[in-house]
């Protein structure tokens, strides 16, 4: 077995049209250098707290970079970390990341050579996700020592590893056996050694990008918005087609902070979004939800209202901008399942436009947009009322617990509690 590998820009293609914000590859670059640099002191210490310590700064910069507000990060069972599928740890693991010291050549795998233990350890882990877990949602699999990165398609393990015959076969005798790790690892290097295949990976040296990662030449930042989006939900979770008409530009961005009430600034050397200073919208999403938070007084039902902040103006914006995320990741996904709905009908029958279900005339208020969370698409066809049946006969079902009421609303509010009498001005931008 040998890995065949491409570059991070290779493996992309068209997802690198879109390009990022200023502000993400500013905290890409920031976050980046943090790592590495706490990597090269890690070296210096005991190995049983260096190992710990890379974790826990790998899965700080993949989390703060990419996945607070989204995605846990964090190990699960024996493996150095996974990104979970949602914000919850019981979620089903998207992601497994297998880390190594820099230093720790010998377990560390390597194109032409793969058949090292840390290749031993995802195999198992795999297996175990698959078997003991049941999950058939893992998107990517990842084997690093921070400076050089091995991303590897978890098809490729489906096709490669589960169905390979001697390799359920030694799994089976490990689970029925009992036998411990160390039997998996000697027996799976054999079985590893004997397979003639190449599987594809994308692979990247950070140690290659260390100049422009540090000189202030912005112009050069373009040679790393490749690297920026390999680690990115996009890319490693498989969120969203790079091709997709709807994807995230600067000018919708915009449009979006101004919706919920927010502002992008610079707070000494970084950038940050919190809540407009000036000009604040009563009908903005954000002062829609902070006042009926205050209204009906809902912070005292948090069990532990630290958890978000220290003073009540914090918690009171926390809790809701929280709200408000979980409101916004539901449309955008519903934005993005009305354009394929409509481009599938549309090609196969000519009546895409049947399937438009986003507009003024069927979501007219909040109440409405609150029915269509919890009362349509979070309900069998069967099982829904006539009335739902007749105005929502093109939306389906969707198994999916986006569209179940969070644990916060629960606690709080939902988006029905919202007032809809408010107007909010149109955002005039220039580009």
């Amino acid at each position: 077995m040998i890995l065949k590998t491409q570059t991070p820009k290779k493996a992309l293609k068209a997802f690198l049209k879109q390009k990022p914000l200023r502000s993400e590859i500013d905290v890409f670059k920031t976050n980046l250098i943090i790592l590495i640099d706490k990597i090269s002191l890690i070296e210096k210490r005991p190995i049983d707290e260096s190992e710990e310590h890379l974790k826990n700064d790998l899965r700080d910069f993949l989390r703060d970079t990419y996945y607070r507000e989204t995605n846990a990060i964090n190990t699960k069972d024996k493996k150095d970390l996974v990104i979970h599928l949602d914000k919850s740890t019981n979620s089903d693991a998207g992601v497994i990341i297998e880390a190594k010291r820099p230093s720790n050549v010998g377990e560390m795998v390597m194109a032409n050579n793969p058949n090292k233990k840390a290749l031993h350890e995802l195999i198992l882990y795999y297996l175990d996700e698959r078997n003991k877990v049941g999950n058939f949602q893992l998107k990517q699999l990842v084997i690093t020592n921070i400076n050089e990165w091995y991303i590897i398609d978890a098809n490729q393990f489906d096709k490669h590893i589960y169905n390979n015959k001697q390799i359920q076969n030694l799994y089976k005798t490990k689970v029925n056996d009992n036998k411990n790790n160390p039997f998996f690892y000697q027996e799976i290097e054999k079985i590893i050694a004997k397979i003639d295949v190449e599987i594809p990976c994308v692979y990247f040296d950070i140690r290659e990008y260390n100049t422009i990662l540090r000189n202030n030449q912005k112009e050069d930042d373009r040679e790393l918005i490749a690297l920026f989006k390999i680690l990115s939900p996009q890319h490693l979770l498989k969120i969203v087609s790079p091709n997709d008409s709807n994807s995230l530009d600067e000018k919708f961005y915009k449009e979006l902070l101004h919706i919920i009430g927010l502002e992008e600034a610079r707070e000494g050397t970084k950038n940050v979004i919190r809540r407009k200073q000036e000009n604040r919208n009563t009908a903005s999403l954000i002062e829609l939800t902070i006042d009926a938070i205050t209204t009906e007084d809902l912070l005292y039902k948090l069990p532990d209202q630290s958890v978000y902040g220290t003073s009540k103006e914090e918690r009171l914006f926390n809790v809701a901008l929280e709200l408000c995320i979980t409101w916004i990741n539901r449309i955008l996904f519903l934005k993005l399942l009305e354009g394929q709905l409509i481009t599938y009908h549309k090609t196969s029958s000519g009546a895409g436009g049947a399937y438009r279900f986003l507009n003024p005339e069927m979501i007219n208020s909040f109440d409405e947009l609150f029915k269509l969370f919890h009362k349509v698409l979070a309900v069998n066809l069967a099982d829904r009322t006539e009335a739902i049946k007749s105005k929502y006969s093109k939306v389906p079902y969707l198994n999916s617990s986006l569209f179940e009421i969070s644990e916060l609303e629960d606690q709080t509010l939902r988006i029905n509690s919202l007032d809809n009498d408010g107007k909010l001005e149109l955002i005039i931008l220039n580009f």
